[in-house]
């Protein structure tokens, strides 16, 4: 028989059992959506999340306490690490130990809530330095202005607020000259911060500045940093400051051999490669949790082909009896269990674009991060290729089972 044949009449035979098709490709377009979904998802977070970073400028390194983590049990020993201090700040600064260097921000991460009256809210609190909003990301406050050099050195307490920050404590009354209240001490609010949702690893509307300073001694009470932002001079070589600055950190701890590093430095590409890696593993991590939807459905196919095979006992019969050789039957029920298989990826990939567009578009507008949206061609790929293949491999078995029967025996069968 020809192919175009076997074609019509597997199409002709699916339409006559419509209801029962619909049903048994179901497992297949849930996982097809699923892969799909993830894989479509996962690259718009990865690229949203590396266009962020990248929007820091290639000239930002950053500097960060304890061993370069290489898995997920060495996390917790890099946030407890507290091996970067003044003492390593003010090496960087000098010329010859950094000459590419054009400036150092420490930073503190103080975790707790934020009230004002009977109003809670929870921010990211940040002790940082005085304009670092202002030079790394070009953000201004909408109101009032951030703290001063002058109010660093004397540990003022003080305080920019985010505007959802600013939203949650105050609402739509005036904070400036107010004061909050974290971990019982008291800051005056004297800017806020102008609405810009996210911006590189976090969301600048949620977020309250104060000085590294006041966070470290009337805070946390602690002598060293959470994180050292660092940019290089426009024309220096980040690959070289980022050497200098390993070469000086292992002479301020006396360290010798670069195993025994107590810190790490991290470039932008470094960073980037670090994202791109992590997001990787975990798409193809959920990927391989939502195959396992397709294996189901693949029994599923299996089940009804075999039915069928079953109910088509005279069909069979006659036809081999009018000519048709083994290999046509073969071929005709796998192209049967294919086309229902391929069906249902089909379904599954429009269904699963439409979802991510609707996600995304939610995100955006509920939210106000720019997720771009991305459907790799991969993804479409994926999904229709991988469900032929599954319609021909649990179809194969029915198949063999339809082309083995005795064309006799086969138009005896009530």
């Amino acid at each position: 028989m020809r192919w175009q044949t076997l074609i019509k009449t597997a199409f002709f035979s699916l339409r006559a059992n419509l209801g029962r098709s619909a049903l048994t490709i179901l497992g297949i377009v849930i996982g097809i959506l699923a892969i799909v979904l993830v894989v479509s998802l996962g690259q718009g977070a990865r690229q949203l999340i590396l266009s962020e970073i990248q929007s820091l400028g290639g000239n930002t390194i950053v500097l960060r306490p304890g061993r370069q983590p290489e898995g997920p049990s060495d996390i917790a020993d890099t946030i407890l690490a507290d091996s970067v201090k003044d003492r390593d700040v003010r090496a960087l600064l000098r010329p010859e130990n950094v000459p590419g260097l054009e400036r150092v921000d420490p930073a503190v991460l103080v975790s707790g809530s934020m009230t004002y009256q009977d109003a809670i809210y929870r921010p990211i609190t940040f002790g940082w330095t005085a304009d670092a909003m202002l030079d790394f990301f070009q953000i201004s406050p909408s109101s009032g202005r951030y703290f001063t050099a002058d109010e660093l050195k004397q540990r003022a307490r003080v305080v920019v607020l985010g505007h959802r920050v600013k939203q949650e404590l105050f609402g739509d009354s005036d904070a400036l000259g107010e004061f909050v209240k974290i971990r019982d001490l008291k800051l005056r609010v004297i800017g806020i911060i102008s609405q810009r949702g996210q911006v590189a690893i976090f969301n600048v509307d949620e977020i309250a500045l104060i000085p590294y300073t006041t966070a470290q001694k009337d805070i946390l009470g602690i002598d060293y940093y959470h994180e050292v932002l660092i940019k290089t001079k426009a024309d220096a070589n980040v690959d070289q400051v980022a050497a200098d600055i390993r070469a000086t950190l292992r002479e301020s701890h006396g360290i010798s051999d670069p195993k025994k590093d107590d810190f790490f430095v991290l470039t932008q590409q470094d960073i980037v490669e670090r994202i791109g890696t992590v997001t990787q593993i975990m798409t193809i991590f959920l990927v391989a949790i939502a195959a396992i939807s397709l294996i189901v459905g693949g029994v599923g196919i299996m089940n009804i082909m075999l039915v069928s095979v079953t109910e088509r006992t005279r069909e069979i019969g006659l036809r081999k009896a009018v000519g048709a050789t083994r290999q046509d039957i073969l071929r005709q029920f796998l192209i049967e269990a294919a086309m229902l298989t391929f069906s249902g990826g089909l379904i599954g990939t429009i269904l699963a674009v439409l979802i991510s567009i609707a996600i995304i578009l939610f995100v955006r507008f509920q939210f106000g991060i720019g997720w771009p949206i991305y459907i790799p061609p991969i993804a479409i790929a994926l999904g229709l290729t991988t469900s032929t293949i599954i319609g021909l491999v649990f179809g194969i078995y029915p198949a063999q089972q339809a082309a083995k029967k005795n064309p006799i025996d086969a138009l005896r069968y009530e």
